[in-house]
């Protein structure tokens, strides 16, 4: 379901989206296309920051074990 918002942007922007848009393609179609590319990238980043510091974590407690095991 298509919900209409209304944004606010400097006209040098949409001047700049206007000259980039494809022959048939609407500026609804663009900034829809452009924010979900965002937020694709951005889940993706937190999805990435997660395995981090899981890895970070387990690197840690690998780290400890092999210490431990020098140590024996």
């Amino acid at each position: 379901m298509k919900v209409k918002t209304s944004v606010t942007l400097e006209a040098e922007v949409l001047n700049r989206i206007d000259g980039i848009l494809a022959e048939h393609e609407t500026r609804s179609a663009f900034f829809e296309s452009a924010v979900i590319q965002l937020a694709e990238k951005r889940e993706q980043e937190q999805r990435n920051l997660k395995d981090l510091e899981i890895l970070n974590a387990q690197a840690l407690a690998l780290n400890n074990e092999a210490l431990d095991n020098l140590t024996f």
